[in-house]
């Protein structure tokens, strides 16, 4: 991968693990940037690139956090196979025969939000469906849902600014 983008991936991975450690503000609010940063691998790299590299972001999430092992890559690991459907879906085949990668400056930011709230839905479905278990009742769930994929996406439009910057001149 690219070193710059490695670099901004790696300390955008330690600002997730501060906000999953110290920011607990109520129990109906998750904020994640993680499916967002899985969707801005760039498109050259392959699904198994991007499960390995979900996995291992989810397996840091998970050990380095106090939550329950396994969450973040059993909902990370789903957004990383369905990253280049999503992709296709909503930026068209025409971006993986260029060998483009989406920004918000070259495609717009209603597709790029598109895009991160479809990523983001995902994630925040099987991970709050997996920890709740079945214990929690569904208003609350709902509620958490929502609520999460809010501020879970806006925080997520700065971090795909961040990872796909606008190569054009």
């Amino acid at each position: 991968m690219n070193k710059s983008f490695t670099l901004i991936f790696l300390l955008l991975l330690a600002g997730q693990l501060l906000i999953s450690n110290y920011f607990h503000v109520t129990p109906y609010l998750l904020l994640t940037m993680l499916p967002t940063m899985i969707l801005c691998i760039p498109s050259r790299y392959s699904t198994t690139v991007a499960l390995f590299v979900a996995f291992a972001t989810g397996f840091a999430v998970d050990f380095l956090t106090e939550g329950l092992a396994g969450l973040n890559i059993s909902a990370l690991v789903p957004v990383a196979f369905c990253r280049k459907w999503i992709i296709r879906l909503v930026f068209g085949e025409d971006l993986f025969s260029r060998g483009d990668d989406f920004s918000i400056k070259r495609y717009g930011l209603g597709k790029v939000a598109m895009a991160i709230l479809l990523a983001t839905s995902l994630f925040l479905f099987i991970y709050i469906a997996a920890d709740g278990a079945g214990i929690r009742p569904l208003w609350f769930n709902t509620l958490r849902f929502f609520g999460s994929l809010i501020i879970s996406f806006l925080l997520s439009l700065c971090v795909a600014d961040l990872l796909t910057p606008d190569d054009r001149k």
